[in-house]
């Protein structure tokens, strides 16, 4: 068996902490080191249903894409479920690792590339490069393998991402050809979009405002 130390330094060359971004809390948020690593599960979001599973497999480790600790805690009592959820890890000795925006800011192996993957994407690039390295950044932009009506297009996001619902503005009077991609929330992100020349934009969410 490996220590918990071996896993973080090689979920770190995948994804290191400093490609994070500074409103972040990815990394060990709870656990030793020095700890022998049972068995690693890994999830969206470490919730109470998931620290469940591994105590019924006997394992000792979760790797999260979410932070459960992500603003400040001032108390843990049972009537939070964030607070349930570490108890409940502390208790047991579950480490708890997250790999949340500084997995985003990739281009190879990222959360952006997984889901560009899906859509087929070819040609791919940083939507919003850092300026120290274009390397890495905020979303992905490419372009799909031929044109394709909005419609199409629309079809092919809830195929190829599994979803049952998707919501979307008013599709724009033309073919789909290139697409600008952030896995997170990301309206921060859509004039950067419109700069890129990307015909459609698809995010995981996106409040009413900005929406609209």
């Amino acid at each position: 068996m490996s220590q918990l130390r071996e896993l973080i330094q090689h979920l770190e060359r995948i994804a290191p902490l400093e490609l994070q971004e500074s409103y972040d809390n990815s990394g060990l948020l709870y656990g030793d080191p020095d700890w022998e690593v049972r068995g690693v599960l890994c999830c969206l979001d470490a919730t109470e249903k998931v620290i469940g599973e591994a105590l019924e497999l006997g394992w000792n480790v979760i790797v999260s894409h979410h932070p459960p600790i992500f603003r400040g805690i001032k108390r843990l009592l049972p009537d939070d479920h964030t607070a349930r959820t570490l108890t409940l890890a502390i208790k047991n000795d579950i480490a708890l690792y997250a790999a949340h925006t500084n997995l985003d800011n990739k281009l190879e192996n990222g959360v952006n590339q997984a889901i560009a993957s899906r859509l087929g994407l070819e040609g791919l690039d940083i939507l919003f490069p850092r300026p120290e390295n274009p390397a890495t950044g905020t979303g992905i932009l490419g372009t799909l393998p031929g044109p394709l009506s909005a419609a199409d297009f629309l079809n092919l996001v809830r195929e190829r991402l599994l979803a049952k619902v998707i919501r979307h503005t008013a599709p724009p009077n033309r073919a789909i050809h290139r697409v600008a991609i952030t896995g997170g929330s990301g309206a921060a992100w859509i004039a950067h979009a419109r700069r890129r020349q990307a015909d459609a934009y698809v995010t995981a969410d996106v409040k009413y405002h900005d929406f609209f």
